[in-house]
């Protein structure tokens, strides 16, 4: 993705991310370590209402272990595989009001959890628990320039934010994932 003044460069095999400044050296540099997350989302540092749910917790989990279930380097490539799975498997979109129960479910499991839990791990929670009910949504993967930061989150087949600030639109969807009207 080109902004102008930086040129970020997204490996999706090994999670690496590598940053060009105009006018400097040719060769990409390695971006600072990646959080893979936005700084600006609540994602965990508040607590939300509401009945922790079994199933978000599981499906949590479940990204956990596929993040963790082999190399540190891949592990970006074996998630995107398993969401691409489970979204094949999905039956029906999902109404905005479904996809907003299950990030907010997810968001309250997410408060328990031992582990980093930022929107990578809750967009691919919800993408999962969503896809196990038959339901769809559209996952998405961004940048936002000035500084470079990344955001992963989820929408309707409409294209409506699911549980996110109006400040997702500054993101650039560079990976999507799901999206029935490009089919």
């Amino acid at each position: 993705m080109d902004f102008g003044h930086v040129r970020v460069v997204i490996d999706y095999r090994t999670g690496r991310v590598r940053c060009q400044v105009p006018g400097r050296s040719q060769d990409p540099v390695v971006a600072p370590r990646s959080s893979w997350g936005s700084d600006e989302h609540i994602a965990g540092t508040e607590r939300l209402g509401g009945a922790s749910s079994l199933s978000a917790a599981v499906a949590l989990t479940c990204v956990f272990a596929i993040k963790r279930s082999g190399s540190e380097s891949t592990a970006m490539h074996r998630l995107i595989t398993t969401l691409r799975t489970a979204m094949s498997l999905s039956r029906r979109p999902a109404t905005f009001r479904q996809a907003t129960a299950v990030v907010l479910a997810v968001r309250r499991a997410a408060w328990w959890s031992p582990g980093r839990t930022a929107c990578l791990e809750e967009s691919a929670a919800a993408v999962l628990l969503l896809a196990a009910r038959g339901l769809s949504v559209t996952w998405c993967h961004g940048i936002a320039p000035d500084p470079v930061r990344l955001h992963a989150w989820v929408q309707t087949e409409h294209g409506e934010l699911v549980a996110e600030p109006g400040s997702t639109r500054a993101y650039t969807p560079v990976l999507v994932l799901g999206d029935r009207r490009e089919q």
